[in-house]
């Protein structure tokens, strides 16, 4: 995934479907930012004190209030951003589960544990929380994935301030007011319009206790470094170029269109959904055929128009990359099964297409392609299947479908964070979300898990 880093003293949001600049905000001076600062650290001190059944009462609220203002939510992420409305509506009801989920299960996620010892009458396992989170946010699901770094963190007893990416900061501020209109106590979730130099000087500073961020593995390595050299807890959730593979025994019409669903969900801007489709000999005429066809099928345009499926990419900037890494493939020897590319005029409209003949040569073998562009890989059979899904530096998410206990045997070779088994599996609140190799480090959500990333795991001894 692209990150987007400021380089202005502004925010500057555009419509990317007309091109017009929706509104500039300003960065937060340094003196507003340390007041910021101490506002959420004196909150945490407060906020770890207050009972669980209380904060389950407040995330009931939230989640309440997130699924009133859905309309509006939607409406901003999608003018910010250019997905069409249900797939914006669609995030925003994602948030929504997240603080549900954790309303309902979060009592039990934070119990003590008891363990078993020899030496002691018993050994208790208490989660505590730390103090100030940061999360720095993506621009492709700023409703979806600012909660999903805030949910976990706030039932634990941490704070949170998440800085949105320069592109869609609207969204994310518009959750500043839902958290204060469901009582949470000040300074417990603020979003932070901050530059580069002051993201590095929190993740510095010692009221920080750890950092999360979604982003591009450039971004994701510059973070790590700065959290190491501070030794601060950090979870990276980084890109994905991920396989769906398409074996001999596959549903082919399931295959093709789950394939080509996630293929373009959010316009093909999303991290966690395969990327790189491998049908073996068997099915690859047939499977092509209807994946080209569903990608024929898509209507570009207006992403508040209901008959449209496909909206503008999120940037000139992210329309521009993907056409250049569709023209390095076609250049060096790719073979163009569905023609597209960007479209002209004042937004950043990109046309499906679809590909195959793509070589280690070509840039789209190994770089992630973030925009409505299917790759698709023929392979002779299994073997080669699994060794083209791992030969990529990452390891996100992933798919496999066939007859289920091959399609799971093959699922357990693939090196990835998760893997839908004839299903795609993107990013459930129930499961841990994360990956492997260069798609990051650490674990979001899944419960307990996602709360231990950043929880003092604080071991209570008593005397035997």
């Amino acid at each position: 995934m692209t990150a987007t880093i400021p380089t202005t003293r502004t925010y500057r949001t555009h419509n990317p479907a007309t091109g017009e600049t929706l509104r500039e905000y300003p960065f937060l001076s340094d003196d507003e930012l340390e007041v910021k600062l101490a506002l959420a650290h004196q909150a945490h001190l407060t906020w770890r004190e207050v009972p669980i059944a209380e904060r389950v009462a407040l995330f009931v609220k939230v989640a309440d209030l997130i699924e009133a203002k859905l309309p509006e939510l939607a409406r901003q992420a999608t003018l910010e951003m250019g997905k069409i409305l249900p797939y914006s509506l669609g995030e925003g009801s994602g948030a929504v589960s997240m603080f549900r989920y954790y309303a309902e299960h979060g009592e039990a996620q934070l119990a003590d544990e008891v363990i078993e010892s020899a030496g002691f009458s018993k050994l208790v396992l208490r989660r505590e929380p730390v103090g100030v989170v940061l999360g720095i946010e993506p621009w492709n699901a700023p409703l979806y994935q600012a909660m999903r770094a805030t949910a976990p963190n706030l039932i634990l007893g941490n704070t949170v301030m998440v800085k949105p990416a320069e592109i869609c900061p609207g969204s994310t501020l518009m959750f500043d007011e839902i958290f204060r209109e469901a009582g949470f106590p000040e300074g417990c979730y603020q979003t932070l319009l901050v530059s580069t130099d002051q993201v590095s000087t929190l993740i510095a500073d010692d009221r920080v206790r750890a950092v999360t961020l979604t982003g591009s593995d450039r971004a994701g390595s510059a973070v790590g470094e700065q959290a190491g050299r501070h030794i601060k807890p950090v979870v990276l959730e980084l890109g994905g170029s991920d396989a769906f593979i398409v074996l001999d025994s596959a549903d082919v019409d399931l295959a093709a269109g789950t394939a080509a669903t996630c293929r373009l969900v959010l316009g093909g801007q999303a991290c966690a959904l395969p990327k790189r489709v491998i049908a073996t000999e068997g099915v690859a005429d047939d499977f092509t055929e209807k994946y080209v066809a569903a990608f024929a099928s898509q209507v570009v345009g207006d992403p508040f128009d209901e008959k449209v499926t496909v909206g503008p990419m999120s940037s000139q900037a992210a329309a521009d990359l993907l056409q250049e890494q569709l023209d390095d493939a076609v250049a060096k020897g790719a073979t163009v099964l569905l023609e597209g590319g960007k479209v002209d005029g004042p937004g950043s409209f990109f046309k499906p297409a679809v590909i195959t003949g793509v070589t280690p040569e070509m840039r789209l073998y190994r770089e992630e392609a973030f925009g409505p562009l299917g790759v698709v890989y023929r392979v002779a059979d299994t073997e080669a299947a699994v060794r083209l899904a791992n030969d990529s530096p990452y390891g996100l998410g992933g798919a496999v479908f066939g007859e289920a206990e091959e399609a799971l045997a093959v699922a357990g070779r693939i090196d990835t964070g998760g893997v839908g088994v004839n299903t795609f599996l993107g990013s459930p609140t129930e499961a841990p979300f994360g990956g492997t190799k260069r798609s990051g480090v650490g674990r979001e959500l899944g419960g307990r898990t996602g709360i231990d990333m950043f929880a003092n795991l604080k071991t209570y001894g008593f005397p035997a």
